[in-house]
């Protein structure tokens, strides 16, 4: 299940396939990961006469591949990092900037009181603050991060299937995927990090489903 957020507000919030659906949703290009959407399917109806020999051909191609269709499927609860840093909305651009810089991290989720998920900030964000008005840098520095524009947010819940975050991540460009609660709190992120971590450390995860 995935929500889109803005400043705080629930725009959005259902599966990854209405999420492709959104028109006002920004994306690049779509990539499909998923084997079952079609393309050995479409390949054997078009050369098979009966189920059967759809069965077969399927199922050879699975052996092929070594696809374990019965296996675990692991929610993203199980790599995203609990204790993520975030920011208070309160806080200024200069104290995101300096969190940025001291944790070495690309992105920072903001959040305001009780750990409400609001949206991220970045440093190409707070570049292009800074250079929308270069005479004041000062000014634009001690801003209140609530008082700027956060763009719109893409986040998880708990429970998602890790492949579908993989796949939402790479079709829509995102570096980081904040995992949000059912009552909009922060509870955890997951970066492309955790996603290749997975996929190298549990023996069972496969990028399909």
């Amino acid at each position: 299940m995935f929500a889109i957020y803005n400043n705080g507000s629930v725009d959005f919030k259902s599966t990854s396939d209405n999420l492709y659906a959104l028109k006002d949703v920004e994306r690049v290009k779509r990539t499909d990961l998923d084997t079952d959407k079609g393309y050995f399917e479409n390949l054997i109806n078009q050369n098979a006469n009966n189920d059967d020999s759809k069965k077969e051909a399927l199922n050879t191609y699975k052996k092929m591949a070594n696809i374990d269709t019965s296996q675990i499927v692991f929610h993203v609860k199980d790599i995203m990092t609990k204790d993520c840093i975030y920011i208070d909305s309160k806080s200024t651009i200069q104290d995101a900037y300096n969190v940025l810089k001291e944790f070495k991290i690309g992105q920072l989720p903001v959040v305001s009181f009780g750990k409400k998920i609001l949206g991220m900030i970045d440093k190409k964000m707070i570049l292009n603050l800074l250079m929308d008005d270069l005479d004041n840098t000062s000014n634009v520095l001690s801003r209140r991060i609530e008082d700027i524009y956060l763009q719109q947010l893409i986040t998880a819940d708990p429970n998602t299937d890790i492949r579908n975050v993989a796949k939402v991540m790479i079709d829509f460009k995102l570096h980081a995927i904040p995992i949000v609660a059912e009552n909009d709190t922060l509870i955890g992120i997951v970066s492309k990090t955790d996603i290749i971590k997975a996929v190298s450390h549990i023996q069972q995860f496969q990028l399909w489903s």
